[in-house]
Order: structure tokens, then sequence, then C-alpha cells
């Protein structure tokens, strides 16, 4: 509206810069091309083993970061996203199985039991600090007999996946409830990227590039 001064923070500037994607995962890429972006990939080759007594929000956080920053170094033009996801059931985390026998006792833990989806977030735009954050699902997941879980590890879907399934395929059959972010679950909590995007100064605007904007918002402490 006229006489209202537009927000520094909030309005575009113009400037555009291209996208990176520092992950490997199909999931992270099929998000982002949901939200209408287009977007490189570029796979960080890191260790990813967490640290001594490192609290599972803290080593999703600090994964995401690293991921960002070890691409971004290649990569100083663009905006770098990258995330890691882990299940934590009882306080253990649940990477990706080993095997279809892991699959299947990671299947079972689950079975009629709540359980948590951590996922960190970070995002590296040139000259600027990088920006993170971490996010938490509650899933819940009905009464499951042994031959529906061999049934579904038979499938081959749950290999590559944190906890051993995939709420966006066929293991969405397994779940009766979700509280919080469903993409969190899938890999990359969308609300809080958008919001790391504000922090670090760029604009989502569903779809097209990213662009620049004023000093965006800082991020709460979590």
């Amino acid at each position: 509206m006229d006489g209202i001064p537009a927000d520094p923070r909030t309005t575009p500037i113009g400037d555009t810069a291209p996208i990176v994607l520092a992950s490997g995962s199909p999931r992270r890429s099929e998000i982002l091309t949901m939200l209408g972006l287009e977007f490189e990939i570029v796979r960080p080759d890191i260790d990813e083993r967490p640290r001594g007594d490192e609290v599972p929000s803290a080593y999703v956080e600090r994964w995401a970061r690293e991921k960002a920053l070890h691409v971004a170094e290649m990569r100083a033009d663009a905006v770098v996203i990258a995330g890691d996801t882990i299940v934590l059931l009882d306080g253990r985390m649940l990477h990706q199985p080993r095997d279809a026998k892991e699959a299947v006792s990671m299947i079972a833990a689950l079975s009629g039991r709540t359980h948590d989806v951590l996922s960190g977030i970070a995002v590296k735009v040139p000259e600027r600090p990088i920006a993170s954050a971490w996010e938490r699902t509650r899933v819940h997941f009905r009464d499951l007999d042994a031959s529906e879980i061999e049934a579904y590890v038979e499938t081959g879907e749950p290999m590559d996946k944190a906890g051993a399934y995939g709420i966006q395929g066929r293991g969405a059959a397994l779940v009766e409830g979700v509280d919080g972010d469903y993409f969190n679950v899938v890999g990359l909590p969308v609300v809080a990227f958008t919001r790391l995007l504000a922090s670090a100064g760029f604009a989502y605007r569903f779809g097209g590039p990213l662009i620049r904007t004023g000093e965006g918002p800082a991020m709460e402490p979590r």
C-alpha cells in the first residue's frame, strides 16, 4: 500500500544465486523439486559417525552444517542446502539398516510404538555465515505382525532409509499418525528450511530462483 515503507528484511533486491543440494538423498531432491526449485547436486564425501557423548539433536545439526560447509568450499557462488535425518527410539539412533535382517529388527522394534525423527538442516549462502537448525517430528506406528514386516522388507524399500522405512512410499501403510512436520520425516523440514533461507538473506517465492533480500531476521535459539 502507498505510504507504507517496505520491510528491508523481506524486500527482494534482485540478486539471485544458483542452488546446490549437498546430498545424494533422492527424498531431499524430490522435496526441493516439489517446491519448484532448480538445483544441482553435489554429494559431500565426509564421515558421518557421531562423536562420543554427542546428543542426537546436536549430531544431526552438526552433520547438516558440515555437509553444507564442505560443498560450499567448492561452490562459494551458490546457496548450498544440506540435511541429515535420523530415527530415534528410546534414545537410540536408528540409521540405515545394513541388511534385511537388521531392517526386520528395526521395524519390529518400531511396531506399535511412537518414535522421533530428527532432521538437521543447514543453509550456506555467499558471503554470509552458515545458518542451521534441527526439527523433531513424532511418528506413531501401528501394530505389525511378523508377516507384514517381512513382506515390507522384501520390497527393498527400507534398505537406504533411516529407521528402515519410507513414509513417502509403501512404508506409509506402517504409520498410524504423525505429530509435526511430515516432510521432516521424509528428510527435509520445509518450514524450517524457508526460515533458514530468510535468516540467511534469501527469500523463497513459491518457485523460481531464490532472491536475495536485505538482512534476514535472526533465528531464535532452539
